[in-house]
């Protein structure tokens, strides 16, 4: 049977190769062919842009925004509505006319290249969408090459987006992001240039996550080690789910003094360690485990469902919650109700809350506290402390084991991993996976939980300036002969940004897991296994020897 489509960007990938009929995740193939055809137009778009920009043409707002849009808009699980996909598509086709036009009035030469010959003809859309994808490249290996860093660039827009909306900018990053996809349209770097490309990739990804850093932080103070109610009140609920702490900010407002109560799912959870949201009595607790729950916990939830990023599963179609479903930001689903935010970014979630009152409060499917909030600020105070128990040997290891959760029933190796651990070592983590041990009883030592929350996935960043600074107090020349060992696990997109970016940082023996990506060809796999070392998982009793740890 003919294939209808190609993506292999998450973890899930059928058959560990691709999805050619329909993605695991849900998407269709016709959704997959004008996410193929907005990517098309971003090349274009970017590719113009970085023209104008290396003239000396001044920044283009409207540009930067419709680029990060656009890619995080194809993050895995973010949109699976094809009418706002394709509104972008015709939105991005006028913005590289304009900015042609603009080209050509000013004498900026432009390449003859289809992204920007392409008349972009309404008509045209379904045929060029089915020509313009992942395997328009017929070299495997340049083909891999341009997709990581494809892919590195939707994560690094993902967090870019949530800093803009916090007014929190780097005009660099912009022209990195347009300048790389320039060069994908362009496909005139050889192999080894296209992985050095990738490492500049890591770089940018670093300084992009040190911004939203500064972004959430200086807007809402650093995290504190925080308990989180896993339990339920009386009262009708919201759940919020992703990463928009902006949205959180305006939800917790705007629902203050209504009788309804705000609670996290998955990503959301780390919004509790923040000292600004922690004056709101409302703000009850975290609901359930990671993104791939939530068809059965969004039942029990009774209550509206808002996602402000990615981390959509399509509902089943006897699903009782659908109507309750609301996206916004870069999120979409057909039959949703999608909230704007107007000029000045406000958004209004009124009938959200007018719905909640409407419904009954949460069923209750677990109970207790959680614990979280060790970022970076909050580590660090804990310095002396931590350094002590290292050199007296009471902590013997860290192991990073952040990233994302997923449904692949191998995933229970890292909840197996973390139960297994020496009771000397410490688990560091942030992103979804903590969900696969952070409610085990693992207990502390000396009063230091040994799974440490940095928070959500951008949050990696604390756990590359907690590794810094432990490099620089114990006097060591490589980051690499610090007491860590990195077990990651992968799902999508904002994960491979974060890898990217410890490459960058010069971290080396990192194991991803559960598999390696099906977008990495043999012959790059083999350049990161020579060059930094990565390496897949094994069973739990061969990597606890693997880590020394047995």
């Amino acid at each position: 049977m003919e294939a209808k489509m190609f993506c292999y960007q998450c973890q899930e990938a059928a058959f560990g190769s691709g999805c050619i009929f329909k993605g695991i995740c849900g998407k269709e193939s016709h959704t997959s062919h004008v996410m193929d055809l907005l990517l098309f137009v971003v090349r274009g778009v970017s590719t113009v842009a970085d023209c104008l920009r290396k003239a000396g043409v001044p920044e283009n707002e409207e540009t930067n925004r419709f680029v990060v849009d656009a890619l995080f808009c194809t993050i895995t699980n973010a949109n699976f509505d094809d009418e706002s996909i394709i509104n972008r598509v015709s939105k991005g086709i006028a913005l590289r006319n304009r900015l042609m036009k603009e080209a050509n009035d000013k004498g900026v030469e432009l390449p003859e290249i289809d992204e920007l010959t392409w008349k972009g003809e309404r008509s045209d859309y379904d045929v060029k969408g089915q020509s313009v994808g992942v395997l328009r490249e017929p070299d495997e290996d340049l083909r891999s090459l341009k997709e990581l860093l494809l892919y590195g660039l939707k994560g690094m827009a993902a967090y870019l987006e949530h800093a803009i909306r916090l007014a929190y900018e780097d005009v660099s990053v912009h022209a990195f992001l347009q300048e790389t996809l320039a060069m994908i349209a362009l496909d005139r770097l050889t192999a080894p240039e296209w992985i050095k490309q990738v490492l500049e990739t890591g770089k940018y990804g670093v300084k992009t996550m040190a911004l939203l850093d500064k972004a959430n932080t200086g807007r809402y103070g650093n995290p504190e080690i925080t308990e989180v109610n896993i339990g339920v009140g009386k009262r009708p609920g919201i759940l919020i789910s992703g990463h928009d702490l902006k949205d959180m900010e305006d939800l917790l407002k705007q629902t203050e003094g209504t009788g309804v109560d705000v609670y996290t799912h998955s990503e959301m959870l780390p919004a509790h360690y923040y000292p600004a949201f922690k004056r709101y009595s409302h703000f009850v607790g975290n609901y359930g485990n990671a993104w791939w729950k939530q068809r059965e916990e969004f039942s029990t939830f009774n209550g509206p469902i808002l996602f402000t990023t990615n981390c959509i599963v399509p509902p089943l179609g006897n699903a009782v919650y659908k109507e309750r479903m609301f996206t916004t930001n870069s999120t979409g689903y057909p039959g949703c109700k999608y909230i704007p935010q107007d000029r000045q970014g406000h958004k209004d979630f009124s009938e959200i809350i007018a719905l909640a009152k409407r419904c009954r409060s949460p069923k209750e499917i677990e109970h207790g506290t959680i614990v979280g909030g060790f970022a970076h600020n909050q580590v660090l105070q804990l310095a002396d402390k931590i350094v002590d128990a290292v050199k007296t040997g009471t902590i013997r290891q860290f192991v990073v084991m952040a990233g994302c959760d997923g449904r692949m029933k191998g995933r229970d190796y890292y909840t197996d991993f973390a139960s297994a651990l020496p009771h000397d070592t410490v688990i560091l983590t942030a992103g979804c996976a903590k969900y696969r041990y952070n409610k085990l009883p693992l207990g502390d030592i000396n009063g230091i939980p040994r799974v440490l929350d940095a928070g959500q996935c951008n949050d990696s960043y604390s756990l590359a300036v907690i590794a810094l600074k432990l490099k620089e107090v114990f006097e060591l020349n490589d980051i690499n002969e610090l007491p860590i060992v990195y077990n990651i696990a992968w799902y999508e997109q904002k994960a491979v940004i974060v890898l990217l970016a410890l490459l960058s940082l010069g971290v080396q023996k990192i194991h991803l897991g559960p598999t390696l990506p099906a977008f990495l060809s043999p012959n790059v796999v083999k350049v990161l296994v020579e060059t930094f070392h990565i390496g897949g998982i094994g069973t739990v009793d061969d990597d606890l020897k693997l880590f020394k740890l047995a």
